[in-house]
């Protein structure tokens, strides 16, 4: 039985990858800020006939991931899943938002990595998922700051797959694209100067001419965070969603300004 620890799973695709990895027969540890919100996570689970484990984590509260991590040797998988999203203009966002958008999205990751790789290292084995967005490859308007801290995660994960080489330690990224059926976008926070703001009323048509992609199944996002944690054929990178894909390979095959054309006439989104 493979022991997973997944961060940030009261709602989304932590909550998801849980029941799905605990469905197939693994000892899942989910872990939440609030560890109030876990009830309903639980009753689904053992409806279904299985128990998880839970236990409060908040990846910004070093004390809190070095307690929760405690038996890094005897954890197998650990899911950095637990984010959320910065929106607003680049200029609007000020030192101590991003300082809040950086210190979960790419800290929080960070702070697990350290907690398990010592005694991992050790013992030769363990694998670190890390949930990233299409966003970490193409960044979209009024979502620097995320975008930000997505390179940076996807930046810190390559490095850490070469420097972790030759462990027995594995690294892999997961890259969704749009997926509204989550509660992911109910949680994002916004500058003051946003609302009403000229860069609003921008932004607003171009997230109608993505209500098209808002279809998607997240469940193909759990499926891919539970392949990643107890398969090693898994590549280091995984993109999910039509979305995903066609904006990566877009991106790849030509130029930033051929890009960005072929993405307008795509969304048909022009200002």
């Amino acid at each position: 039985m493979t022991r997973i620890l997944i961060t940030g799973t009261s709602s989304g695709f932590g909550r998801l990858a849980t029941i799905t990895l605990a469905r197939q027969g693994h000892h899942v540890i989910a872990t939440m800020r609030d560890r109030s919100k876990a009830q309903s996570l639980i009753d689904e689970c053992r409806a279904e006939g299985f128990d998880i484990e839970v236990r409060q984590f908040d990846v910004c509260d070093p004390e809190s991931v070095s307690e929760a991590l405690a038996d890094a040797d005897a954890i197998d998988a650990i899911v950095n899943n637990a984010g959320f999203e910065v929106q607003g203009a680049i200029e609007m966002v000020d030192d101590q938002l991003m300082q809040r958008q950086l210190d979960t999205n790419v800290l929080g990751p960070l702070r697990t990595v350290r907690a398990v790789l010592p005694a991992w290292r050790a013992r030769r084995s363990g694998a670190i998922i890390n949930v990233s967005s299409v966003v970490g490859i193409a960044a979209m308007p009024w979502g620097g700051a995320y975008a930000a801290s997505k390179w940076a995660l996807e930046g810190m994960s390559e490095s850490l797959h070469f420097e972790t080489s030759g462990t027995g330690i594995r690294i892999h990224l997961i890259e969704p694209g749009r997926f509204s059926a989550t509660g992911f976008h109910g949680n994002i926070v916004r500058p003051v100067a946003w609302e009403g703001s000229a860069d609003q009323a921008r932004a607003l048509t171009l997230r109608k001419a993505l209500t098209a992609l808002d279809t998607q199944d997240p469940q193909l996002v759990a499926d891919a965070i539970a392949r990643a944690a107890v398969d090693p054929a898994t590549p280091f990178r995984t993109i999910v969603g039509q979305d995903g894909e066609l904006i990566a390979a877009a991106k790849k095959a030509m130029s930033f300004e051929d890009f960005d054309a072929a993405m307008r006439a795509t969304l048909h989104w022009y200002d």
